[in-house]
């Protein structure tokens, strides 16, 4: 049977329909709003594996090019492996489901989001999050939900709920917030430096929407849902915790208290073996294998205990600093020789070589999105070999982690680039013309490592002379909750992450935030935390900067020796044609002479880009003769292209040629044209008339009068012969022709044709 509900968000109707689509999944609900449509199923598999030790949840979301009426872009003309933005939709989807599935269930479950229709408006992202939770809610998989989800935009200082995709590049702030009825539990976005009462304000605004959401789950729940499958956590045996907590606890709390992360790790493994050892002498080798599982669990379950009760009962973190205090930070700027632009970024044990690679408009990264075709000028890439924690792995390509991790780090420092980041190719944002790849190989690893990636990453651009608007910094929060106790951390370690509630990163500059991301563990965080959490983060935020300016006040002020220097220029529209040639021979030309690149815009913007300024200058010269047009009275230096018996022709700047009567080329009577000229000969002439039709007078003997190259005795004869009125004045307009006096008399008015 068909069930469908909706709920009015913003300006939109949300609609949830079930009972008619994909009846073999365990949960299947289709979204709506406006003309966009997404598909969310999710399965379960009847029994967990033997032996599983996590819990197997998959969340996948897949955009058809069908459902914006589009064929894909690539070569094979189909959907092939997930996009960037479809796995950071996965990533969206699957951080605030994850923590709602109860304890101790490993059965291996599915989430699946598709886009069948696309009305580029309505984003499916955040539709995405909306249909995985009613399609778990509505089946048979035990979870704590439902969850919503909205997007918060502000215009003019005006907060909005899921502003249309045409209208969120005017936004001040862009952020995707999902939660429960009762409290947070995912926030990820990006802001124009926005304070944080501000932020606040917007995350109490989405809440509010989000409760008529989860509303509407429940409610769709009711009318369709099915019972929960039987679970039952596996309980410990007393036994085994308290004989793994007499033999470990005293000593796991020493090794806690190990602040270098290898070799508390290795103590901790090391306890881990001995109680092992000795619980298998104890029960035998029979019983044994019935309890390893209980043995390992217990000692997770008292390392967890033991570090959250050394915080919130004493205060005291695993490397022994208090809640507020940042981990100690060395910057090493400029480190890398030959690269554009680096910086060695090292906060505890978190380390991060940053570079940034400036490059051309060729350089731009092309997408095929869903909504159409982009180009980037910035991209950001994150890095994290296995080798940076120690740990032996296969080399791959980036997975979800490193994808997420870079673009949280690209938000935050794209609000403060000297130019537009994204366009759709028509973009005249010529104030920094370059295209900006900025690069994150992390190189040790102990939490934080996308914060220092963002650190490090402004620094290396402005090694690189990129002028930005700020330094943006970043800084990552955790919390450890323990009944009505709750302690806010400032710069978790990867421990205090992996043990602790929270994992609230938050970017910025002096002035504001840029971006954020957090994630909960727990079942969400009440405004007051939330509060207490950018307060602390804010302030960290402020000493890490401080920091970073001491390594580096500002930009440098010049690009690296070895960047490609960009010049530009601007010409007519009408003269590009020209400068391109047929079949782009001419421009292949210059770029041959000069050794530059040059890429010309729709509008008459020439980028031209080269090692060094004189390759450059050569190039702008070349293309400015061919686009230059000449005026009256000005003096050209060109070549003789033609011989004609009343005059000669002579190429100008560009493709322009004028005329030289033969009364013009010296300051006597001239008899043949080849006495004083010849093809090819460069002469000095001087324009001395434009006529309505464009053609182009010229005299020689003028231009070397004007240029002091006339004898005293060629300078009386001129002055004599224009007192008489005859020899050595302008030619007379149009006077071109194939006869006349071959003693210099110009031929008749109209007596031949314009053979140029």
């Amino acid at each position: 049977m068909t069930e469908r509900l909706s709920v009015q968000i913003g300006d939109a109707e949300l609609s949830f329909e079930t009972g008619k689509i994909a009846r073999q999944a365990h949960g299947a609900v289709m979204v709506t709003q406006g003309e966009t449509m997404v598909l969310s199923t999710t399965v379960v598999a009847p029994e967990a594996k033997p032996g599983q030790g996590f819990f197997p949840l998959t969340v996948d979301y897949r955009e058809k090019s069908s459902s914006a009426g589009r064929i894909p872009g690539n070569f094979f003309r189909r959907e092939g492996r997930p996009t960037e933005r479809e796995v950071l939709i996965c990533r969206l989807t699957d951080r605030p489901l994850r923590p709602l599935f109860p304890k101790g269930f490993v059965n291996e479950v599915q989430v699946f989001s598709t886009v069948f229709s696309a009305d580029n408006e309505n984003d499916p992202d955040v539709m995405s999050i909306n249909g995985a939770s009613a399609a778990l809610s509505i089946s048979k998989i035990p979870f704590a939900g439902p969850i919503g989800a909205v997007r918060v935009g502000m215009f003019d200082g005006q907060l909005v709920v899921n502003p249309g995709i045409s209208q969120r590049p005017d936004s001040q702030l862009d952020v995707v917030i999902a939660g429960s009825k009762d409290a947070i539990m995912m926030v990820e976005g990006r802001a124009q430096e926005l304070s944080e009462e501000m932020m606040l304000q917007a995350l109490e605004f989405g809440h509010k929407h989000i409760k008529d959401i989860c509303a509407c789950i429940e409610a769709l729940r009711a009318k369709v849902g099915v019972e929960k499958m039987t679970f039952a956590p596996p309980a410990i045996d007393p036994a085994v915790v308290a004989d793994v907590e007499a033999l470990a606890k005293d000593r796991l709390r020493q090794a806690l208290g190990i602040a270098e992360k290898i070799t508390r790790y290795e103590t901790i493994g090391n306890l881990r073996k001995e109680v092992e050892t000795t619980l298998l002498a104890r029960y035998g080798e029979e019983a044994i294998a019935d309890r390893a599982s209980e043995i390992n669990e217990a000692y997770d379950n008292l390392e967890k205990k033991t570090m959250r009760e050394q915080v919130v009962k004493e205060g005291r973190r695993i490397d022994g600093r208090d809640h507020d205090t940042v981990r100690p930070i060395t910057i090493e700027v400029g480190f890398l020789p030959r690269v554009h632009g680096s910086c060695l970024f090292t906060r505890g044990e978190t380390q991060a070589i940053v570079t940034t690679t400036l490059g051309t408009s060729r350089d731009e990264q092309r997408l095929d999105e869903l909504t159409g075709e982009e180009f980037r000028r910035f991209m950001l890439h994150y890095n994290f070999p296995s080798w940076s924690v120690g740990e032996v792995r296969p080399v791959r390509g980036p997975g979800r982690r490193e994808i997420g991790h870079g673009k949280l780090a690209e938000r935050a420092i794209e609000a403060v680039l000297p130019f537009s980041t994204a366009t759709d190719g028509t973009d005249d944002d010529n104030s920094f013309p370059y295209t900006v790849r900025v690069l994150s190989d992390i190189t040790e690893s102990n939490g934080s490592s996308s914060m220092a990636t963002v650190c490090g990453g402004i620094l290396s651009l402005m090694d690189a002379g990129v002028p930005i608007k700020a330094p943006v910094a970043g800084i990552a929060m955790g919390l450890i909750k323990e009944g009505d106790d709750a302690c806010v951390l400032t710069d978790i370690m990867g421990a205090e992450d992996h043990l602790g509630d929270m994992d609230f990163k938050v970017c910025g500059t002096a002035h504001g935030i840029t971006a954020f991301q957090m994630d909960i563990k727990i079942q969400g965080i009440t405004s007051e935390l939330m509060k207490k959490a950018l307060d602390k983060a804010r302030t960290a935020r402020l000493h890490v900067l401080d920091k970073m300016i001491e390594a580096l006040e500002k930009p440098r002020a010049d690009i690296s020796p070895y960047a490609p220097r960009i010049y530009t220029i601007k010409i007519d529209v009408d003269k590009i044609r020209e400068v391109i040639g047929p079949g782009g021979k001419v421009i292949r030309e210059i770029q041959a002479q000069s050794g530059a690149e040059i890429e010309i815009e729709d509008d008459g913007t020439i980028n031209v880009a080269a090692v060094n300024q004189e390759n450059a200058e050569k190039a702008i010269d070349l293309i400015r003769s061919i686009v230059a047009v000449p005026e009256v009275g000005q003096i050209y230096k060109g070549a003789v292209t033609r011989i004609m018996n009343f005059g000669a022709f002579v190429s100008l700047v560009g493709s322009k040629e004028g005329l030289v009567h033969i009364s013009q080329l010296a300051p006597y009577r001239v008899n043949e044209v080849t006495d004083v000229v010849n093809v090819g000969d460069e002469v000095q002439v001087k324009v001395v008339e434009i006529d309505k039709m464009g053609r182009i007078n010229l005299s020689k003997v003028e231009a070397e009068r004007d240029l002091g190259l006339l004898s005293e005795e060629d300078m009386a004869r001129m002055d004599e012969a224009a007192s008489q009125g005859g020899h050595g004045g302008s030619p007379r307009s149009h006077d071109r022709g194939r006869g006349g006096d071959r003693g210099g008399r110009p031929p008749r008015h109209g007596g031949g044709r314009d053979r140029r």
